[in-house]
């Protein structure tokens, strides 16, 4: 039995219209993952592979891959580049995809952030990029990436 992780955690479900086949290379591709979150990406999607997201020119989540099941489940760790709160690979990211008719159930996951604050900053962030990936994959252009108050992007620690 695997212990429940300290701190606020954040929980998402999404209702994408495509399969899991036609998301999961958003979470995997450095090209298509950066039409919903980022402007630049360099990913190595096995265990133990590089995890790096540019929100901006200068603000970058970093970590590694943990698991990568295709088309099902992706984790890695996640935390800011410089940031001592939530230093790189600090925290736990999981995305799981299931089956829905010809949609996809996307439910995330983030876990061992310090403090509330965090959870709701990282909770908008992932709400807002959410939804971007759902016009992205219904084939829609979600436009410039435009950062909600208190975001995981340029404001992060």
């Amino acid at each position: 039995m695997t212990a429940e992780p300290e701190g606020p955690v954040v929980e998402l479900e999404i209702r994408l219209d495509a399969p899991p086949e036609d998301v999961f290379p958003y979470l995997v591709d450095p090209e298509r993952y950066v039409q919903w979150q980022g402007v630049r990406a360099e990913l190595d999607p096995r265990p133990g592979g590089a995890f790096r997201v540019w929100m901006d020119a200068h603000t970058v989540a970093s970590g590694e891959y943990v698991a990568v099941e295709a088309p099902v489940r992706v984790v890695f760790t996640w935390g800011w580049e410089g940031s001592d709160e939530i230093p790189p690979g600090s925290t736990m990211v999981e995305l799981r995809l299931r089956a829905e008719g010809d949609r996809t159930i996307l439910t995330l996951r983030h876990t061992g952030l310090p403090d509330e604050r965090a959870a709701i900053m990282h909770r908008d962030g992932w709400a807002s990029f959410t939804d971007r990936l759902q016009l992205v994959v219904r084939g829609q252009d979600p436009g410039p990436v435009s950062e909600p108050p208190g975001s995981m992007g340029a404001s992060a620690p």
